[in-house]
């Protein structure tokens, strides 16, 4: 189209703009009928021919971890077309995919390059000339000569011959003290897919992880070496080649044949059947003067977990140490071994093997089967069922010429803890002292061994062990059951008692007219207030004396009661006999 160089005519344009905007609208309508006709003509035409494959990517993974090579052996899904949309075969329909090495001419030339390059899950419509594909022989009644083919590929699989175990670790725990190694017994929980991501199996699913040793031939190939150097916590992929895991004919179920196989794996648990206990985080107070042995009961807080960190019990939780005997068999055969040799206040970590833990069988809900124990230990206190009281002398006197013995009244002041530390009880709170009459079972048997022999101003510090304590029961609220005592205590003051049998002594001569000088009203018997009158008189006259810490008033009314011997109320002079004069003792005159 050209336009002349002159003016419009002013009838037809009435200006410039309005002639170039219809010119320009001229042009568009004739561009759009040329097209027209050209696409016509390309409908109509004979197709041109294809000189080489062609390719056309409908889906691309994210990710391509490795892509097909010359040689490499794929599994793959197809659906084989004519151009014009007719299918002339299909893997789907079949149910299989189809498996073969790529560029080794087991297929036709046109699919060997065309899988060449892809990745797992890559689909592509690739177009095949006649002369990559069945040429002018054709194939049979399925695909006439010189036909163009259409395949919509999906490809599922890959690897090589030459392929090995690979392992990619994803997490790694902060500490690894042990790894995996051939003939340890593992306990795992993983993911198994294959290579498209198809999961096949799950030990999550079942809420039970895998059991097995490793490298003995109990697992497929590939896992028996992916296990090798795992850390308990550590998580990883492991991807291995049919060869390595279920080969040519796969599980019969849910892996076909020649299928590589990913497992994510998490490793909670290992051990060898060889492993003893391991002792390790030991914090040992200073000093240990003496040392846990077989036959001593033991005190002690625990946490227990498995070797993942998975908790199952505290003893803490229950607000109560664990007591028992160690090395008789009370407990778990590691626990046994692994509390000798403690000391009071030391923290250890203990752990212990299965086969000398809960073993195969676990314990049913909190303790699976197999598992490796770990037990974090405090010992609170331990003694032997053969313990006396331990006496140390932390302070002594210069001239100690009296000395504490039974029946002697003494005045003392402590301090009560348990091993541990814990206070119980003092008397210095209460800003007086303890006092009672040693031998009369008036405080614990270990408290009364401390406080023998003793001189005033004497300080001792007291380890009382529970049998000579407070026993098994301890005191509701203050002092543990099976609790070893520490009292730190300091002699007072003492008075000293009666000889052994004695409530009442004479200082002096006793008055061979004893009887008379009681019976007051003289009328041959005496009266329970004149006996009464009489024993105060000669104590306070320093003549006698009764046995001290105890109510005199009560001592003398049970000398009254064994003069009395036929129990009426009073005594008679045929009654009345001096302790001299008796064949069986008791606390009479």
């Amino acid at each position: 189209f050209k336009f002349k160089r002159h003016a419009p005519s002013p009838q037809l344009f009435p200006s410039f703009s309005s002639f170039v905007a219809v010119k320009m609208i001229q042009c568009a309508q004739a561009c759009l009928y040329l097209s027209v006709l050209v696409a016509f003509a390309a409908c109509n035409a004979p197709p041109v021919p294809l000189d080489d494959i062609f390719i056309e990517k409908t889906f691309v993974p994210e990710e391509c971890v490795r892509a097909v090579k010359v040689g490499d052996y794929v599994r793959y899904h197809y659906i084989g077309m004519f151009p014009d949309g007719k299918k002339f075969d299909s893997s789907y329909d079949r149910g299989n995919t189809y498996n073969v090495f790529v560029g080794k001419k087991q297929l036709i030339e046109g699919m060997d390059k065309a899988l060449v390059g892809m990745c797992v899950n890559e689909r592509r419509l690739v177009k095949i000339p006649p002369q990559l594909a069945y040429g002018k022989q054709g194939y049979g009644d399925i695909i006439p000569a010189d036909s163009i083919l259409h395949f919509d590929v999906l490809l599922l699989d890959v690897w090589n011959p030459e392929d090995g175990v690979q392992i990619k670790t994803y997490h790694t725990p902060a500490t690894c003290p042990r790894k995996v190694e051939v003939s340890d017994f593992v306990r795992y929980h993983y993911n198994g897919t294959l290579l498209d991501g198809t999961l096949f199996d799950s030990s999550h699913t079942r809420m039970r992880t895998y059991d097995t040793y490793v490298g003995i031939g109990w697992l497929i190939a590939g896992m028996d070496q992916g296990l090798l150097g795992m850390c308990v916590g550590e998580r990883r992929i492991i991807t291995m080649p049919p060869s390595l895991g279920y080969g040519e004919n796969g599980d019969g179920s849910d892996i076909p044949g020649q299928a590589s196989l990913v497992f994510d794996v998490v490793l909670l648990d290992f051990h060898n059947p060889r492993d003893r206990i391991t002792v390790t985080n030991q914090k040992v107070p200073e000093p240990c003067t003496r040392k846990a042995v077989a036959g001593d009961f033991v005190r002690y807080h625990y946490n227990g977990s498995l070797l993942d960190g998975t908790f199952f019990d505290s003893s803490y939780s229950r607000n109560r140490t664990y007591d028992t005997y160690v090395g008789q068999g009370y407990v778990i055969a590691g626990m046994d071994e692994g509390l000798i040799g403690v000391c009071v206040g030391e923290r250890r970590t203990i752990t212990i093997p299965p086969h000398l833990g809960y073993g195969e069988e676990g314990t049913g809900t909190k303790i699976p089967g197999s598992a490796v124990l770990v037990f974090d230990v405090h010992i609170i206190d331990f003694h032997n069922p053969s313990d006396n009281t331990e006496v140390t002398v932390t302070y002594k006197p210069e001239g100690c010429d009296k000395q504490t013995k039974k029946g002697d009244f003494i005045k003392y002041h402590y301090n009560a803890s348990l091993m541990d530390g814990t206070s119980i009880d003092s008397t210095y709170n209460y800003a007086k002292t303890y006092n009672i009459v040693l031998g009369a079972n008036q405080i614990v048997p270990g408290m009364e061994d401390g406080l023998m022999d003793m001189c005033v101003g004497e300080k001792r510090h007291l380890v009382i062990p529970p049998h000579l304590g407070y026993g098994e029961r301890g005191v509701t609220g203050e002092v543990p059951g099976s609790a070893v005592l520490v009292f730190d205590v300091e002699l007072v003051d003492m008075e000293e008692g009666l000889p052994e049998g004695y409530m009442f002594i004479w200082n002096d001569e006793v008055s061979p007219d004893l009887f008379a000088e009681m019976d007051k009203d003289n009328d041959e018997q005496v009266e329970p207030s004149e006996f009464t009158d009489y024993i105060i008189r000669q104590v306070n006259e320093g003549k006698g004396r009764l046995a001290p810490g105890f109510d005199p008033y009560r001592i003398i009314d049970n000398m009254f009661s064994n003069q009395d011997r036929d129990g009426d109320g009073k005594i008679t002079v045929a009654e009345f006999k001096l302790k001299a004069d008796e064949a069986a003792a008791h606390d009479e005159l």
